[in-house]
């Protein structure tokens, strides 16, 4: 069986009746896409909580007790660092204190994940995977008081939760949902096949998402012990070893009704809504992945020698040295800007969130690959084969096998672009929509032209002249004063771009994915820069030097936007997708031959059927 038959026409109907569609608080990166420099809505730098005692011993029990090497080298997480991660409360970090959790803030949250990735990556995704998307965060936004009574105690004391959204057939596209949840007395029966459950193997307490028949996706609270629930197999990757990701079967597994999580047919919006805060844990593990590769980085180019002189003094490296701290920089300012401004819930940050999640998870990416060649060959060696010869066992080409997950994890980077955009186009959609729908009457569009209109009188004047045009504007912010008054410009000049692209190709902009990548990633840079610019103003005066890291970073930010910004309107895009067409229709099969390529007797997609299990149960319950 494979995902219900849906046309792209209903895929997104789906889609767009789960986004959230109200603003009621304000937004910086809406109002960035929009060509409105709103610097108020971030600056001054938010003061932060006090930090909790819970870091400083978790500190401690990271360094002394778990051992990442082993955890790479045996591909799990042993049970007694599961034992000892329950002790500390980790389990119950987003969790209130009222059910026994430590309720930290998400800056605190994502510095605990900072700090326990630096180990080994696995245990982060283990800990976000269990409280960012799994059933503590659900429950938190949308739960009822008898659900958090039921549950939240038992994951604070260190049960694991799971989240399973994708099927063998169905990813991005979850109008494509085939799992069922059968109405029954007193509840509903589940059946179908779950994929890539991060911690499934592990997990108690699962939310699941399932179609109601005619009530639409829903999710729920399961016993991950429920009759009827097989653990397939559990998934090997590339990287994140120590992952317990499992296929998940569901055969008539009964679901009390209680166990709806937020009402029928609101799976969709829950797991929308949980993401726009949750998506906060992956930026979290690529700002560690940054700081570890910086320390190596900067400690190995200053002590290996190459023609006379330390490597780091070569021009080449040292290029690579300014791009790994000025990168690792923004990414924290930007993270802990968002943190911050969550907590404090003064504004809508799922743009900003989406923003540092697609910036981090590229932009890490790139930093570890970057290390990897300062390193040479020993970035390629594993970490166990230079400590066998008696040197230093830096775990660089595990880190860039752990992190190529994180553009995929919780919604890949060409998801995230489409996504964005959506969100920065909403204006506009919201006015002029019915203008470029086919399926609008002649009533509707002529009310739209002249919604439209009064919106664009109003608009489009603001976009010709700003503060970034005047030689004094942000001199509070001294030197980096002149890098603002380029983000404002900038920002108009996205807007601007914007419009003309509706403009030009109204309803078929959405399927110029290139330019809308590259108008997300100029934002994601106006943002990062931003970033930067108000937190080293307000760090003046413990770390002066982020004045200069900040300079560094919007230096090289600039190029990046300005080359995406000549992209918009000079590229190969439309000749990219005339020649994919040939390429999907065979024209350049021939360009294969001389190789040996991978047998073709398996599918792409494996088929599955509803019914019971024939596999042997591979789950793992961690003693208590």
């Amino acid at each position: 069986m494979t995902g219900t038959n849906v046309s792209e026409k209903q895929a997104r109907q789906v889609a767009e009746a789960a986004r959230e569609s109200d603003w009621r608080k304000p937004s910086f990166g809406k109002e960035l896409f929009l060509g409105r420099f709103r610097l108020d809505l971030i600056d001054p730098w938010p003061e932060p909580e006090p930090e909790p005692d819970f870091l400083g011993k978790l500190d401690a029990y990271v360094r002394s007790e778990v051992d990442g090497a082993r955890i790479e080298r045996e591909a799990r997480i042993p049970d007694e660092v599961f034992q000892g991660l329950a002790a500390l409360g980790a389990f119950g970090m987003k969790i209130d204190k009222e059910y026994g959790g430590l309720g930290l803030s998400h800056l605190h949250y994502c510095k605990a994940l900072t700090l326990v990735g630096s180990v080994n990556p696995s245990i982060g995704a283990l800990l976000s995977a269990h409280q960012s998307i799994g059933v503590p965060q659900p429950l938190k936004l949308f739960g009822t008081p008898e659900q958090k009574k039921a549950f939240l105690p038992r994951l604070a004391s260190g049960e694991v939760s799971a989240f399973l959204l994708t099927e063998p057939d169905v990813g991005s596209d979850p109008a494509r949902l085939a799992t069922i949840a059968e109405p029954v007395e007193g509840g509903y029966k589940l059946n179908g096949v779950k994929l890539w459950a991060t911690n499934g193997t592990v997990a108690t307490l699962l939310v699941v998402m399932a179609r109601v028949p005619d009530k639409g996706i829903t999710a729920f609270v399961v016993e991950g012990d429920s009759p009827g629930i097989t653990i397939e197999r559990r998934n090997a990757f590339l990287g994140l070893r120590g992952l317990e990701n499992s296929v998940t079967r569901f055969h008539d597994v009964f679901v009390p009704e209680q166990n709806v999580i937020g009402g029928l047919g609101k799976g969709l919006k829950i797991a929308l809504t949980t993401l726009n805060t949750g998506r906060l844990s992956l930026p979290a593990m690529c700002v560690g992945a940054g700081k570890w590769s910086l320390n190596v980085a900067r400690l190995w180019a200053a002590d290996r020698v190459q023609w006379g002189r330390a490597v780091g003094q070569h021009e080449a490296v040292a290029k690579k040295l300014a791009f790994i701290a000025a990168t690792t920089y923004a990414m924290e300012s930007m993270l802990d800007l968002c943190c911050m401004i969550a907590d404090d819930d003064r504004n809508d940050i799922r743009i900003e969130a989406a923003l540092v999640k697609l910036y981090a998870s590229e932009m890490a990416w790139q930093v570890a690959d970057e290390l990897i060649q300062i390193r040479g060959g020993r970035g390629y060696e594993t970490a166990e084969s230079l400590v066998a010869r008696g040197e230093r066992p830096a775990e660089v080409e595990q880190i860039l096998r752990d992190l190529r997950i994180n553009r995929i994890f919780e919604g890949s980077t060409e998801i995230m672009h489409l996504l964005i955009a959506r969100e920065a186009v909403d204006a506009h959609l919201s006015v002029a929509g019915d203008i470029i729908d086919p399926d609008a009457n002649l009533g509707r569009k002529a009310r739209a032209g002249a919604k439209a209109g009064a919106f664009y009188a109003r608009w489009l004047p603001t976009l010709t002249v700003g503060k970034g045009q005047v030689p004094t504007g942000y001199g509070e912010f001294g030197p980096l004063a002149t890098h603002l008054r380029y983000v404002e410009r900038a920002s108009r000049k996205l807007a601007r771009s914007t419009f003309y692209a509706m403009s030009r190709w109204q309803g078929k902009l959405e399927r110029k994915q290139g330019f809308l990548a590259r108008i997300v990633d100029i934002g994601a840079e106006l943002f990062a820069m931003s970033a930067v610019c108000v937190r080293a103003r307000a760090q003046r005066g413990d770390r002066p030097e982020g004045v200069e890291l900040a300079d560094l970073f919007c230096r090289q930010a600039r190029l990046r936007a300005e080359a995406l910004f000549d992209g918009l309107w000079d590229n190969t895009d439309s000749r990219d997708a005339v020649a994919a067409k040939r390429i999907l229709d065979g024209r350049y099969a021939w360009l294969e031959e001389g190789v040996v390529i991978p047998p073709a007797d398996l599918p792409w997609v494996a088929h599955w059927e509803p019914g019971p299990s024939t596999s042997e149960d591979a789950r793992r319950r961690i003693p208590r």
